[in-house]
């Protein structure tokens, strides 16, 4: 049985997968966060319309707005097997991945009060989650 079908019946299963997918989205919008820092660092120009142009010339600006397409995308796969109160904060570990990934590409510092701020959303979505098992 594929996880898809046990999670149409299961709804244990079904939280699980949402969890996962939205999980996967974060990732996929950090990655996105990135390609689009990387395309306006190669923009020419300040313009509205330079940065219209820039989406559709600028491979990672373009990559970048593919995958937050494909993020939307798997949210809604994720919305159709959980709860939108669990599944949305969990969209905030997007902040986590990019101040990671910022440090080690772009060899941005972390604060003491950035590191508390990103701890505090980690522990956020901790909670919600221990929350969510307290009702099954």
């Amino acid at each position: 049985m594929s996880i898809f079908n046990e999670a149409k019946t299961d709804p244990r299963a079904a939280r699980k997968l949402a969890v996962a997918i939205v999980f996967l989205q974060t990732l996929l919008g950090a990655i996105a966060q990135i390609l689009l820092k990387n395309g306006t660092l190669q923009q020419k120009g300040d313009g509205m319309a330079d940065i219209v142009i820039a989406i559709f010339s600028n491979s990672h600006m373009f990559a970048g707005y593919a995958l937050y397409g494909v993020s939307a995308l798997l949210m809604i796969a994720a919305l159709k097997y959980g709860e939108l109160s669990i599944l949305y904060p969990i969209i905030a570990m997007t902040y986590v991945w990019v101040t990671i990934l910022s440090v080690f590409i772009y060899a941005e510092t972390v604060s003491l009060l950035k590191f508390v701020g990103l701890t505090s959303i980690v522990t956020g979505v901790a909670v919600l989650g221990l929350s969510s098992h307290s009702r099954q």
